[in-house]
């Protein structure tokens, strides 16, 4: 786990804490957790060192959270150390875990994550659920959850809240799918069609494929671009370690960007998308590629060999992303452009033309464009982690309810 996040229960803003001692109990309550999650195994003079309260103050939170299934004991701190060796602690590996789920274009999955950012149970289900109503597909993903949930309670785990990724522009409601091109819903409210007793939110795949880059990626920049893939193509902007969301949520639809306005027709509507010149199903028809369950990996293993008309394919959409991603880069001026989704696999072919064409259109220095380590993993594992970080900034609810 890194440092303490910048997105409240689940990805989203919530209210903080009030200026009262109950208040001040439950910030010091996450800042022990966040403390230890961050650097622990670590003894409760160590964290009370670490975030300036004192020794028996720091004590006092520990038994509440230790009491809480939150933090557990693992004896003596390793040997060599100055002085009576303290009782080291860490985040429980039982207790709260985050369940996290993707509705995709040809998927559905769930994962359950635990307080120590272990992926404990995971359950995947492919098939289209193109022009599917919300309905059968959110009810196949209610098994899913039931299964990975029964599978993380037999290793001591409970969920803590359930958060959904999906390819479309998700309403501050946190519920309310109000558009999704690719799988042709509109006004979908998912709370109503998923498990009650789990606390829900809803949210646009690339905005958790972002936290999941900020929050588990190695040296991502607190500012940058994250664009992933699927069917679609969606990007996140992430600023000063929060994201971007705009006035009604809806920021980041980078897929819709007309980069030829007299282009070929999308399903938003518009004319002449990035989608459509760099999307999957856009990249499979230039490459002369027919769709298969693993796109991606014929995609990589064609032009790996050298088929000069998929390496043609991808280095057009490479130049279209390129286009696309000149006016954000101009207007936000990030650190960085972080390439997710499945576009991380098509990557050696992807970037070269996207960097051509960054570098000859920006107008400051050339942005740097890097490459997800998480993959397609991204949207899944920003979902579940995101649960797991509402536990972390607010301990105190876990507590009250133990």
């Amino acid at each position: 786990m890194t440092a303490p996040p910048h997105e409240a229960h689940p990805a989203r803003p919530g209210r903080p804490l009030p200026d009262t001692q109950q208040g001040m109990r439950r910030r010091n309550l996450a800042r022990v957790m966040h403390t230890v999650s961050a650097e622990g195994p670590l003894s409760r003079a160590a964290v009370a060192s670490r975030i300036g309260l004192t020794r028996a103050a720091v004590s006092t939170l520990v038994d509440e959270l230790i009491r809480s299934g939150l933090l557990e004991e693992l004896g003596p701190e390793r040997p060599g150390r100055v002085g009576r060796p303290g009782s080291a602690l860490a985040v429980s590996g039982q207790g709260p875990a985050g369940i996290g789920a993707e509705v995709g274009v040809d998927h559905l999955a769930v994962c359950a994550v635990d307080l120590r950012g272990r992926v404990r149970a995971r359950a995947v289900r492919y098939g289209s659920n193109r022009g599917r109503s919300p309905e059968p597909v959110l009810e196949q993903l209610t098994g899913l959850v039931g299964q990975v949930v029964s599978e993380a309670e037999t290793e001591g785990l409970w969920p803590a809240g359930l958060a959904v990724a999906v390819p479309g522009l998700v309403a501050r409601d946190g519920r309310t799918v109000v558009r999704a091109p690719n799988l042709d819903w509109h006004d979908a409210d998912l709370g109503a069609l998923l498990p009650a007793d789990l606390p829900l939110t809803v949210d646009n795949e690339a905005n958790f494929g972002a936290l999941a880059e900020l929050w588990l990626g190695d040296g991502t920049p607190r500012d940058f671009l994250h664009v992933s893939a699927e069917i679609g193509i969606g990007a996140a902007v992430v600023f000063d370690g929060r994201l971007l969301r705009g006035t009604r949520g809806f920021a980041g639809e980078l897929g819709h960007v007309p980069v030829r306005p007299d282009g070929p027709e999308c399903p938003c509507g518009g004319r002449g998308c990035l989608e459509q010149y760099a999307g999957e199903k856009a990249v499979l028809r230039a490459a002369g590629v027919e769709p298969g369950e693993d796109r991606v990996g014929l995609l990589a293993g064609r032009a790996t060999e050298g088929d000069e008309e998929v390496r043609r394919a991808l280095r057009e959409a490479g130049t279209a992303l390129g286009i696309a991603l000149t006016g954000a880069v101009n207007l936000l001026d990030p650190e960085g452009v972080v390439l997710g989704g499945a576009l991380a696999g098509l990557a050696p072919w992807l970037v070269p033309s996207l960097r051509e064409e960054l570098a000859g259109r920006t107008a400051g220095p050339a942005c740097p464009v890097a490459v997800s380590e998480l993959g397609p993993q991204g949207p899944l594992l920003g979902a579940a982690h995101s649960v797991v970080r509402a536990v972390l900034d607010d301990p105190g609810a876990v507590a009250e309810r133990a």
